[in-house]
């Protein structure tokens, strides 16, 4: 199979997925990898000529490569994944918006161009978890005890805010991550808690979580996927959707993976745009 891999400067040199492009390599595939912040791409030809099998995204948000991603799936072309799930979440007001929609749990989301505008939270919801709609990696991440510290948690930039009630918990994350139709998780000290005494590593997912993540892939209609778990008191809370994870510590991950991606390339039905 050809495949063509868009890979935004951020990840130029990670791991994932360059080595799951060699590993495909080794199996005889010819793997395409474009940067599209640092490369020339004739789209009006490369895209349209339809020589690759599947367009594979590996990028950041507000990065140019979903555009290219989206070029793909306009004239039909097959997308991992499909290209409208990844616009879906990679907008947290959107993400927000379709996951309680379908009783998703999330926390209640509030969505402001500046931080101190959250003085209108009710005081019930505080503290408040703050960060960029359209940030990754946890980027940007603030936790705001009260009105008064609103003002410390301004970003620079022009992009909208998102504010949400801080879930209280042990000071982890689970980082729960789909592969081939099988869930895996690790727990994770909280970004927001970072000297919290926590042991960090895989470990088993528990079956609420799996329903949850299991659900969240239907919503969103995500294929290769992970989510970003708070265990609060009233049961898992999903705090963040991401559409081409790390799937670190996911055994034989580069092989699974790239697996998943030649079985997508096969059988996705594309959806033209």
């Amino acid at each position: 199979m050809k495949l063509c891999f868009l890979v935004e400067e951020l990840y130029r040199h990670d791991s994932m997925p360059l080595d799951v492009a060699r590993r495909l390599t080794s199996w005889g595939h010819r793997v395409d990898v474009v940067h599209p912040g640092s490369s020339l791409v004739r789209i009006s030809d490369d895209v349209r000529a339809g020589t690759h099998d599947a367009w594979v995204l590996k990028t950041v948000s507000g990065g140019p490569g979903l555009s290219l991603l989206e070029a793909a799936a306009a004239v039909g072309l097959t997308t991992v994944n499909d290209a409208r799930s990844i616009r879906a979440v990679r907008d947290k007001v959107l993400t927000s918006v379709i996951a309680r929609r379908h009783g998703l749990p999330v926390p209640v989301t509030y969505v402001a161009p500046r931080a101190t505008l959250f003085a209108d939270v009710p005081d019930e919801f505080f503290p408040l978890v703050v960060k960029p709609a359209d940030g990754s990696s946890g980027r940007g991440v603030r936790l705001v005890p009260d009105k008064a510290h609103l003002a410390g948690a301004e970003l620079e930039g022009d992009g909208q805010l998102i504010a949400q009630p801080h879930i209280p918990n042990a000071g982890s994350d689970l980082k729960v991550y789909c592969l081939a139709g099988e869930f895996h998780a690790t727990l994770r000290r909280s970004p927001l808690h970072p000297d919290g005494p926590v042991r960090e590593g895989a470990v088993p997912v528990p079956a609420e979580v799996a329903a949850v993540a299991e659900k969240v892939g239907a919503v969103f209609g995500l294929d290769l996927y992970g989510i970003d778990v708070v265990l609060g008191p009233d049961g898992p809370v999903v705090v963040d959707v991401n559409d081409f994870p790390s799937f670190r510590q996911v055994p034989d991950a580069v092989s699974r993976l790239a697996g998943a991606i030649l079985d997508l390339a096969r059988t996705r039905v594309p959806a033209q745009l």
